[in-house]
């Protein structure tokens, strides 16, 4: 058993870490709020980032945007003030992959291994052990992470060198977010056009228009239920890191931008805590038509 880890302890950290713990590791684990941390059963509570470091070997952060990965990395209270040479960081945030190599950069001219390692399966999957990462990195780093990932996910795929998690990460939340506002257009014009949302579902679920995502999300708009799992705020957030990619690497991405435009008017409009079906209620408004069982 090893010692590890764990910064951040929201809706995925929170299951990620207690995996970790439930595996037999020495868990030391640090939250923005203390009490989760505090909290958290049969983990060693830490004040800092930097004490963290001090008592693992290995740690794993999920927090929600480049700079608060930067700042715990690499800030003033950050790993890299407790870390020693050898020391790995996993970071299984979704950020910016041109930041996340920077940092990989300054932390190998401290002798410090630096894994992206971004995952997906929103909040039932980080309960179920069932996340899927996708990783960048030394493939060694990866070979002897491993064992600690599978207590986390069941599926892993090592992407490449530095940044190509992140990079695989974001090309599967862009179609993500792109099929979500399919399925809002499409339900609110079925909805309004006099078909039944379930009757609806059904046809496209044995149709070739059959997705996972919709399968999942159909039933909780039927019930007005938008109980976060993944938040407009971070899946906006995710699609503005898509679009800066694009733009880095040249290809444009016209129906990404206007996506984005959506999510930003259902955060406009108070959704974006919500869960991410519940941006279908900026066209619904549009359209004066509510899409529900």
């Amino acid at each position: 058993m090893a010692k590890l880890g764990f910064l951040g302890l929201g809706i995925m950290g929170g299951p990620m870490a207690r995996h970790l713990v439930s595996a037999g590791h020495t868990v030391a684990v640090w939250s923005h709020s203390q009490n989760k941390a505090r909290e958290l059963t049969g983990a060693a509570f830490c004040a800092t980032p930097a004490e963290v470091a001090q008592n693992s070997e290995c740690v794993f952060l999920c927090v929600g945007n480049t700079a608060m990965s930067r700042e715990v990395i690499l800030g003033e209270k950050g790993l890299v003030k407790g870390a020693k040479k050898g020391f790995v960081i996993a970071d299984c945030s979704t950020v910016s992959p041109l930041e996340s190599t920077r940092i990989a950069a300054e932390l190998e001219a401290q002798g410090i291994e630096f894994l992206d390692a971004p995952c997906t399966g929103s909040k039932a999957g980080a309960e179920g052990g069932t996340l899927t990462f996708m990783i960048g990195g030394k493939k060694e780093v990866f070979d002897h992470t491993k064992p600690f990932f599978e207590a986390m996910g069941k599926s892993l795929y090592y992407c490449g060198k530095s940044g190509m998690g992140l990079r695989a990460k974001l090309t599967q939340n862009l179609i993500l977010g792109n099929l979500l506002q399919a399925f809002n257009e499409g339900l609110v014009l079925s909805t309004k056009a006099g078909v039944d949302p379930e009757l609806m579902l059904d046809i496209l679920n044995n149709s070739a228009a059959r997705s996972g995502l919709i399968s999942a999300k159909a039933p909780m708009v039927f019930k007005r239920d938008f109980s976060t799992n993944f938040s407009v705020k971070w899946l906006e957030k995710d699609i503005g890191l898509a679009l800066d990619l694009g733009s880095e690497i040249g290809v444009p991405l016209l129906l990404t931008g206007l996506t984005q435009q959506l999510f930003e008017a259902a955060i406009a409009k108070g959704y974006g805590e919500d869960d991410i079906c519940g941006s279908i209620r900026v066209l619904e408004e549009f359209a004066g038509c509510e899409v529900k069982a």
